[in-house]
Parts: structure tokens; C-alpha cells; sequence
């Protein structure tokens, strides 16, 4: 029963010393002295007729975890993970800390950390039984570990001590959460019949087309009387408003997953593991994306999702709550997978859709694609998630070749930007600017950049 508990240097110590002095005593005569040496003595049995039976338990569970029946449609989790949404700026997760103990153990010293970050210790009191709260701040995104914890059960008196006790791995799947933005771009062309877009159809819901006379068709209730009464006073002929038709837009967001480099070029080789507190391009790109696909699902529109990292079945454009759930959970579990296919076209999208695409363009998988759906008549916007680059802890030989890596990326993006691509940096820049920049081509007036 009291297998992994094993007596402390403290109490050891202790009663050998009381020991050593009632030897003493009893060789020397002196009485005394063997008094001294019978109380550790003494404390020693008492603390060892104590000493607890079994093992302490712990375990790790998610403090704030998305409900089973919000698991959307298509979206596979590993075992045993749970779904947290991340905060703007960053996630806090909460982990609750369950202890069991046996019988007669005094506290625990619980040890809580995570991979690459400092780990915090406390020493608690447990009766039984506990429950510990724990907040952990993450910039991370998408699948990851919780918290790690060890325990460490010590017995009455701090006389024993038992074997450490590691928690099980507990993942958890940080969701992307999205930034507020203004006014997004409009694709070429807008379809539906439905929607919050003004197009060149004529039709109902939009803003006024022109003033014409009557013909069969027109509803009575367009007829403008004061232009009637202007135009023809003795009601010879009528005149109707007619308005534009509204339309939705259908937009494909596509995350290029092959890489996640973080700011500091000294590990973007893979060899490096990127700081925990660093966002890497993967995390931003999740970040870009779900802000956008939030306020274009929350227009109307039909938001879809693909991934130029891996061969698999896209997410089909679609609208509403739970496709902006779906995204969003796809979003979260995109990561590198093996050695990056090499695709020789890009994938075939629907026509008249709005390509975003996400990438570090760091290399010309994602610049090919995206001149291979311009050329194909698609509008195109280029979001460049390549985080801020830190180069102060780099030698004469690493500068240089970031400086060429760099002009390498420089003369991509131009090439992009000749040939019709429109560029929006979320890293260094002002996105929310850029973006409400690159509506207003297709918000000017109605119609404008929109074929029918």
C-alpha cells in the first residue's frame, strides 16, 4: 500500500540525530541527554504510523470548452481534444486542475507548465480531494497542448513523500478569433437573385436605375406620380421607378498551409522551434481569414475554403452560422502536413468568385496560383501574413540571406501587383484600411467593376 512513498532527508535527519542522543545518553549516564534525543524519536514513529497508502491522482480538463452538440457538420477532432475560442489579440485558456489524494496526505506541491514557457509552482493543501484553476495566455492558434502538470503528494509532517504523478496529455483546439473590419471587396460579379449587393440588373431592392414609362410588366405600385404629374399632367402616360436588383457574393478563401514561419528568421529553416509568444504566419492567416469570412457571412454572402497546402475537398461556398462555423473549425485544424505537394495548376474554383489568398509568398507556390485564377477573370486579393521580421539576433551571413530571400519575396509581390493582383499586408500594415480601400472600386456607385 505504501509502495513510491519513500521518508525525507528532514526526517531522516531528525531521528537519527535522536537516536545518536539517546545513545549518547544511555553510554554516558546521563539522562538528559537521552531525553533530548526522545522526542524526534518519538515524532519519527508518529509521522512513519502515518504515512499514507496508495497513490495521488491528478487530472487536466478544459475549463471552458465548447458544448458537444456545437460541433459542426464535417469537422473531425482528435480523441480526447476540446474546442476553446480564442479572445482578439489572443487566447486564455482555463484549465481546472482535479486532484485525489489518500488518506493522511498533508499538500501537494503541484508543478503547471507548458512547452517552451517557464513553470510556476505552489505548494496546496488537498483533503481528499481539490479542484485548481489555472489560466494560461497563448498567442497560438489551432491544435495544441493545455497545460502540463505534475503532483507530488507529502505526507503528515512533511516526514514522507511520494513519487511524482504527471497528468495526461490534454489537447485542446484554440479556435481563430476575428478582428473587427470595415467594408470588404466585391467580386467581379455578383450572383443570386438575393442578396446585400446593388448589381446592373434591373430588379427589386436596390437603389434607383431611372425614371421610364410605363410598360407592361411594371407593378402599379412604381408608379412615381410626382414625375407623372411633371412629365404628363393630363395622365396620358405614366412614369415608373425602377430600381436595381440586389445579389450576394461568393467569395473562396484559400490558406496556403505549407509554411509557418514565425518572426525570427533563425527558425524558419524548422530547425528552431518558434517562441510560444511569438504568433507565427499560420496563426495570422487564421486570424485574416475568419475576420473575413464573419463579415461576409454576416452580409449574406457565401463564404468557401480551401487549402493550397494539402490535396483534400474544400469547403463549398455556402452561408449561415454553421458554414461560418465549419470555416472556422477548418481554419483552426489547417497545419503543414509532410513535404508540400508541388501542384502544376491551381485548384478549379466557381466562376465569379472573389479569391482571397493567404500566404507568406515566400516562394512561388501561392504567386502561380493566384496569376492562374487573374488570368482566368476572377478577382484576386493577395493577404501577406508574413509576420514582422526581427533581425537583431542575426550574424553578418544569416542578414545576408534573409536579404535575399527577401528581395526574392519583394519582386514577387510586384510581379503580383502587375499582373491585376490587388496586395494587403495584415502584418505590417493596416488591413482594415487596405481592405475598405480595395471596396470602394466595387462600392463607388452601383454596378461599378460588377458584370451583370
Amino acid at each position: 500500500m505504501n509502495e513510491g512513498w519513500r521518508r525525507t532527508s528532514s526526517m531522516a535527519g531528525g531521528l537519527a540525530a535522536g537516536l545518536l542522543a539517546l545513545l549518547v545518553g544511555a553510554v554516558s549516564g546521563r539522562p538528559e541527554i537521552a531525553v533530548l534525543g526522545l522526542a524526534p524519536v518519538v515524532a519519527a514513529a508518529w509521522d512513519l504510523a502515518r504515512r499514507p497508502g496508495g497513490r495521488a491522482d491528478i487530472t487536466v480538463r478544459c475549463g471552458r470548452a465548447s458544448p458537444p452538440g456545437q460541433n459542426p457538420e464535417g469537422v473531425d477532432h482528435a480523441p480526447g481534444s476540446e474546442t476553446i475560442d480564442a479572445a482578439p489579440g489572443g487566447g486564455r485558456m482555463r484549465a481546472h486542475v482535479h486532484l485525489d489524494v489518500p488518506d493522511g496526505t498533508a499538500a501537494v506541491r503541484l508543478s503547471v507548465g507548458r512547452a517552451g514557457s517557464t513553470t510556476a509552482e505552489a505548494l496546496a493543501r488537498v483533503e481528499r480531494s481539490r479542484d485548481i484553476a489555472v489560466t494560461v495566455a497563448t498567442v497560438r492558434t489551432g491544435p495544441q497542448d493545455l497545460v502540463r502538470a505534475d503532483t507530488q503528494a507529502l505526507g503528515a509532517g512533511f516526514a514522507s513523500i511520494d513519487e511524482p504523478v504527471p497528468s495526461d496529455r490534454q489537447q485542446v483546439l484554440l479556435l481563430p478569433a476575428a478582428v473587427r473590419l470595415g467594408a470588404l471587396p466585391l467580386p467581379f460579379r455578383l450572383r443570386g437573385l438575393t442578396g446585400a449587393h446593388e448589381s446592373q440588373r434591373p430588379g427589386d431592392g436596390g437603389g434607383l436605375r431611372d425614371v421610364h414609362p410605363f410598360a407592361p410588366g411594371d407593378r402599379l405600385r412604381r408608379i412615381d406620380w410626382r414625375v407623372t404629374a411633371r412629365r404628363s399632367p393630363d395622365l396620358s402616360e405614366l412614369y415608373v421607378r425602377r430600381t436595381f436588383a440586389l445579389a450576394d457574393a461568393v467569395v473562396m478563401l484559400v490558406v496556403d498551409s505549407r509554411d509557418d514561419v514565425g518572426p525570427d528568421p533563425a527558425t524558419w529553416s524548422g530547425f528552431l522551434p518558434v517562441r510560444p509568444q511569438d504568433a507565427t504566419s499560420l496563426d495570422l492567416a487564421r486570424q485574416a481569414a475568419a475576420s473575413i469570412a464573419r463579415d461576409l457571412v454576416a452580409v449574406g454572402d457565401r463564404v468557401g475554403l480551401d487549402d493550397l497546402g494539402v490535396r483534400r475537398r474544400p469547403v463549398a461556398p455556402g452561408g449561415g452560422r454553421r458554414q461560418l462555423d465549419r470555416i472556422v473549425h477548418r481554419l483552426a485544424l489547417i497545419h503543414p502536413e509532410g513535404e508540400p505537394t508541388v501542384r502544376l495548376r491551381a485548384p478549379q474554383l466557381p466562376s465569379g468568385v472573389l479569391v482571397i489568398v493567404f500566404s507568406t509568398f515566400l516562394d512561388d507556390g501561392a504567386a502561380r496560383a493566384a496569376r492562374s485564377w487573374r488570368r482566368s477573370g476572377h478577382r484576386v486579393v493577395a493577404v501577406d501574413v508574413l509576420p514582422r521580421v526581427r533581425a537583431g539576433a542575426l550574424n553578418q551571413r544569416e542578414r545576408l540571406a534573409l536579404r535575399l530571400v527577401l528581395i526574392e519575396r519583394t519582386d514577387r509581390l510586384a510581379e503580383l501587383t502587375a499582373h491585376g493582383v490587388e496586395l494587403v499586408p495584415w502584418a505590417t500594415g493596416e488591413p482594415a484600411v487596405e481592405l475598405i480601400r480595395l471596396a470602394r472600386r466595387s462600392h463607388r456607385r452601383p454596378g461599378v467593376g460588377v458584370a451583370r
